[in-house]
């Protein structure tokens, strides 16, 4: 794993949405719903917490789910890659999927949630696990782990 140089920018699969990050991750992390799984077409979904005044979009427009609009997923409306999500409520964070940019080669998950449902041979080497989603009494904790390593 190598350092994180920013900002990096990064597109979905056809390049008609570009993005940008000027701030590193708050935390970076692995999901093992079903949903994720689903909607990754994957083991796991990744996620990278961005805080939002260190996001943007720079080129297109995405999308957000007609399905489920209150989760905030947005998707590219061309290739239909699913690039973030804005969780409602929590307007201070993005959460990217880093495999949207460009390099990749500064990141790994911090920690794994929802390993209740995750598939039998699934690792990530994400250093906490939860089996559903982490209590909101832990994050303070997480995130000062995650800015100290």
């Amino acid at each position: 794993m190598t350092k994180l140089n920013l900002p990096l920018e990064g597109a979905c699969r056809c390049g008609n949405i570009r993005l940008k990050i000027s701030a590193p991750p708050l935390v970076t992390m692995a999901c093992h719903c079903t949903g994720c799984q689903r909607m990754s077409g994957s083991a796991y979904s990744l996620s990278a917490a961005i805080p939002s005044d260190g996001f943007e979009v720079i080129a297109g427009t995405p999308v957000a789910s007609g399905k489920s609009p209150d989760a905030g997923h947005h998707f590219c409306p061309d290739c239909m890659t699913w690039m973030f999500t804005r969780p409602q409520g929590m307007d201070f964070f993005v959460n990217l999927r880093p495999t949207m940019l460009d390099d990749t080669s500064w990141y790994s998950p911090f920690i794994e949630t929802f390993t209740s449902e995750k598939l039998a041979f699934a690792a990530t080497g994400a250093e906490h696990s939860y089996p559903k989603f982490p209590p909101m009494e832990d994050f303070e904790g997480l995130i000062a782990g995650y800015a100290a390593r």
